[in-house]
């Protein structure tokens, strides 16, 4: 990944971009949450958003940087089965639909990678 100092910035507004559209369209994410966690998906909806948002603060700022890099990279690992539910849940979608939810899969691997490199760059092995 690239070593630019903007890249943290750059995450960081992915994140955030992301984050607000939690709140601002929260039925499309409702979607993605898996059956098998507990309470109502518009409350991870919110809560993912939420931690979007905070993640992204803390990549925004040096001090806090490496170690919102690692939970964001966590983080990414953790929504992972959304993705996986909204490209099974899209499989009989127009083709459109369906090839951008499973395009989304392997994708999450290189915001990993990102996220670590944005740590190891921050200071400390990641």
């Amino acid at each position: 990944m690239s070593r630019s100092p903007r890249s943290p910035l750059l995450l960081a507004g992915l994140l955030a971009t992301a984050g607000v559209a939690h709140f601002r369209a929260p039925r499309s994410f409702d979607a993605t949450i898996p059956e098998a966690l507990p309470g109502k998906p518009r409350t991870w909806t919110y809560a993912s958003g939420a931690v979007e948002l905070a993640l992204a603060a803390g990549l925004a700022l040096p001090k806090t940087r490496r170690t919102a890099a690692l939970a964001t990279a966590a983080f990414f690992v953790g929504v992972f089965p959304a993705n996986v539910k909204m490209a099974v849940d899209w499989r009989h979608r127009p083709a459109p639909q369906k090839a951008a939810a499973i395009g989304r899969l392997p994708l999450q691997l290189p915001l990993v990678l990102w996220a670590r490199s944005i740590a190891k760059n921050a200071g400390g092995q990641a």
